[in-house]
């Protein structure tokens, strides 16, 4: 059964960064394609960033040029350096899983909060 942990949250001041890190047990090839995930309060959850076994990597228009994702295979750890946070930013992030074809996910962990303030 696969695990998603997720740390790296915080409150950071606008203009601020962070890593959020997302260690995967029991990962095997249902791992290949893994994203970022983001739900703020009262608005619908939405894709930040996802990263494929190329490994190619999307971004949603609202964090290009700001956010970058990367994994670690040998460590099987998923990354979301997070830079020039803004306000915005502010929502809980989960690590998830995605189906290769369609970019849906099926599986996250408990998530980390990330607050930014103005």
């Amino acid at each position: 059964q696969v695990q998603l942990v997720e740390s790296g949250g915080g409150s950071v001041q606008a203009g601020g960064s962070l890593r959020l890190s997302c260690t995967a047990s029991g990962c095997t090839d249902s791992c290949r394609c893994m994203g970022w995930l983001r739900q703020a309060p009262g608005k619908v959850r939405e894709e930040v960033a996802r990263i494929d076994s190329a490994p190619t990597t999307t971004y949603a228009e609202s964090v290009k040029g700001r956010f970058t994702i990367s994994k670690d295979i040998a460590k099987n750890t998923l990354y979301l350096q997070m830079n020039s946070l803004k306000p915005e930013d502010t929502a809980m992030y989960y690590c998830a899983r995605l189906h290769c074809g369609n970019w849906e996910p099926y599986g996250w962990g408990q998530g980390t909060q990330v607050t930014v303030s103005s």
